[in-house]
């Protein structure tokens, strides 16, 4: 996840079964048989397999350990049995870790810890300065996002020679990283970036910074950095932090790429999910539940001895958590001949949020304003016309890029996907429409040593893996494709999707 995106509350864009949908521009796919292959006991066989892996292996599954070495070894056997051809792309990365959790402590006045978190490549320190804000914080905060704070050197005051001082940074308009790279040259010891304020961007958010800090960089919530800001020349505070980056010695890890043995081998569909998790747990659900279900669907795939007419490719990413890293390789590295064969990709990051809601990628852009490139909209309609079909309401999510479609939609390929939501909070009109508890988190384990084994929601898995088992047999087989004259099309120019937006 990076696997995660937070939800905005889009209750009037509710998407429910006896809305009209669009027109399809695929065939009609019988997929009865493979979503009634596809169950939830298959996925859940793989995901204890995944949490051994991580319990025998310190807790975790994260690229560059033992465990993400030992899941890959799983994913490729199973796939190998099934008979597929597959092959493991091996790739190196700067491996980052986190000693210890954050700490931030009001010192002047004395006062309580406040809930805070490492942004990822923060510098280790301990340092305790006087808060500075940033001059253009947006305080209160636009109905729409407008922050820039920190994305120009201007943005500092130059900080105290004889004292340390640590910037108090808004969220929002460039990079986690510029805004910590301008701070850390007017002289800043640290710097605390607190999100933005607007609906959906008032939590404490994880940031990366995507490569190593010259200062400890942490996030705190909307209400804790505005608080700072209006009495900001009387806090002094502490920020501690553990961190280690091998900068010099970078961690390898690897993609498992799998083929299907029969296709169009100039026609491809890439599927994918991210294999790693992060330092901190086993990531059962961010992103097993996707990794499961992938290569449950490959399995019963074959064992159905179903002939793609196109060539499926289950696309297993490492480093996901550490920026999109792998998605981002193979995509860089893939020759432009065969980066022109993939017509679709699908990703599915988090299908089994104890908390869910059943998210589509939103690939036209109605509901929440950034579209994908064309056939985006159809594969979205691929989604929301089956769940439609079924009785089952969807909501719209962010297609910004978070996950590990945003590579694929950057190079001009249509993609699309599921998600059942990550540390945003479910709404009173979420709960109503899919039960649950509002105002908590779809995943309260997002990111913790919790998200194990008991941290999935059944229901979750078996309608968001029908869902997922039902587009990618349909792409598997549809005649038609998705474009009318049979064409491929790339973003439209005006449109930029970010890497990765847990750096901005």
């Amino acid at each position: 996840m990076s696997k995660r995106i937070l939800a905005v509350p889009l209750a009037a864009a509710l998407i429910v079964a006896l809305v009209p949908q669009p027109a399809r521009a695929v065939d009609e796919v019988s997929t009865k048989k493979l979503r009634d292959a596809v169950t939830v006991a298959g996925i859940l066989g793989h995901e204890r397999v995944l949490q051994r892996i991580a319990t025998q292996n310190g807790g975790t599954r994260a690229s560059g350990t033992p465990g993400f070495a030992a899941s890959a070894s799983y994913v490729s056997g199973v796939l190998k049995n099934a008979g597929y051809r597959v092959t493991e792309q091996k790739f190196t990365f700067p491996f980052y870790r986190e000693l210890a959790p954050a700490q931030l402590t009001r010192v002047s006045p004395a006062g309580p810890a406040y809930e805070t978190v490492t942004y990822d490549y923060s510098a280790a320190g301990d340092v305790t300065g006087q808060v500075v804000p940033a001059l253009n914080n947006v305080l209160p905060p636009t109905p729409a996002p407008s922050s820039t704070a920190g994305c120009a050197a201007g943005d500092f005051t130059p900080a105290s020679a004889s004292a340390p001082q640590i910037a108090l940074i808004q969220r929002g308009g460039c990079d986690f990283a510029v805004k910590a790279a301008n701070a850390a040259a007017a002289g800043y010891d640290a710097a605390i970036i607190f999100n933005e304020g607007q609906v959906g961007r008032t939590e404490v958010f994880q940031g990366t910074l995507g490569g190593p800090s010259a200062i400890p960089v942490v996030g705190i919530s909307f209400a804790d950095g505005s608080a700072l800001d209006d009495a900001a020349s009387a806090r002094v505070v502490t920020v501690r932090l553990q961190t280690i980056t091998e900068v010099n010695a970078n961690a390898v890890t690897s993609n498992i790429i799998a083929d299907s043995p029969g296709g169009d081998p100039d026609k491809v569909l890439v599927v994918g999910s991210h294999l790693d998790s992060v330092v901190a747990g086993p990531g059962i659900n961010d992103d097993g539940s996707g990794t499961a279900t992938d290569l449950e669907i490959a399995v019963q795939l074959a064992k159905l001895k179903i002939k793609p007419r196109q060539k499926v490719r289950f696309a297993f990413w490492g480093a996901e958590e550490a920026g999109l890293l792998g998605s981002e390789h193979y995509v860089a590295t893939l020759p432009d001949a065969q980066l022109a064969k993939i017509f679709a990709n699908l990703n599915f990051d988090m299908l089994g949020s104890p908390n869910y809601v059943r998210f589509v990628y939103d690939g036209d852009g109605s509901a929440t304003g950034a579209s994908g490139p064309y056939g985006s909209d159809q594969i979205e309609a691929l989604f929301t016309g089956y769940f439609a079909g079924q009785g089952l309401a969807t909501d719209p999510t962010p297609f910004n890029g978070r996950s590990d479609y945003g590579p694929f939609i950057l190079a001009g390929i249509p993609a699309g996907g599921l998600f059942s939501g990550a540390e945003g909070e479910k709404t009173p009109e979420q709960a109503t429409v899919y039960g649950g508890v509002a105002g908590a988190p779809y995943d309260s384990c997002y990111h913790q040593a919790c998200d194990d084994i008991g941290n999935l929601n059944p229901k979750a898995l078996a309608e968001l893996g029908d869902g997922a088992a039902h587009a990618v047999l349909t792409l598997a087989l549809t005649r038609t494709g998705f474009y009318p004259d049979g064409s491929r099309r790339a973003a439209p120019s005006a449109v930029a999707f970010p890497g990765d937006p847990r750096a901005s």
